[in-house]
């Protein structure tokens, strides 16, 4: 429900660009992101201060109720304040890779950073060198950054699954696959469970 009500909010924003759609838009982003970080975010990585997933459940909804009201303060710095969000990701994600030795799963973190690296580029170049694309007729960065986030989201939420799954349900051994095949050169990611061996 919340991929969809950031979809509709973000098509709202784009076709009028309007106050009201900006703030629709970067909120749903915004609890889009607080209901990832409620279920998923590792409990190996909670602060020391929280003891189970419900506390922390109430850190992230206090957290993000804050952050929902400091956003009409200055909406201009609420992209940015968003798209950092993505270095603690990152930051997660390496520390995740440290720990783990299957080459896929390396190989699907590079692919992510990679795509993110060419979003997060297209997006700075659209907001910082806007007056040169409109000066040569080029205007597209922005649409760029669309397409280019939802390939880096492709293959960031088989990762998510994956260490959810690694601390969650490790008997079920979660594995990394690509559809149609590995060969291709561009795939679907998903994760393949084994299903645990029943002990009489």
């Amino acid at each position: 429900v919340p991929l969809v009500l950031a979809g509709a909010f973000s098509m709202y924003f784009h076709m009028t660009l309007s106050y009201v759609g900006q703030l629709l838009d970067e909120l749903s982003i915004l609890w889009t992101l607080a209901v990832a970080y409620s279920f998923w975010y590792p409990q190996a990585y909670f602060p020391k201060f929280i003891k189970t997933r419900r506390h922390f459940l109430w850190l992230t909804g206090i957290t993000t109720v804050i952050s929902t009201l400091l956003s009409f303060i200055k909406p201009a710095l609420n992209a940015y304040a968003l798209n950092c969000i993505a270095f603690h990701l990152l930051y997660l994600t390496w520390r995740e890779l440290k720990k783990c030795n299957d080459k896929r799963v390396h190989r699907m973190a590079a692919v992510m950073v990679m795509w993110w690296a060419l979003a997060i580029t297209s997006w700075i170049s659209d907001r910082w060198l806007c007056w040169l694309w409109q000066a040569i007729n080029f205007p597209y960065f922005h649409s760029f950054w669309h397409v280019l986030i939802a390939m880096s989201l492709l293959y960031c939420c088989p990762l998510v699954i994956y260490f959810d799954v690694t601390y969650e349900m490790p008997s079920f051994k979660p594995k990394l696959e690509y559809w149609p095949s590995d060969s291709w050169p561009v795939v679907v990611p998903y994760v393949t469970l084994e299903e645990p061996h029943k002990q009489c």
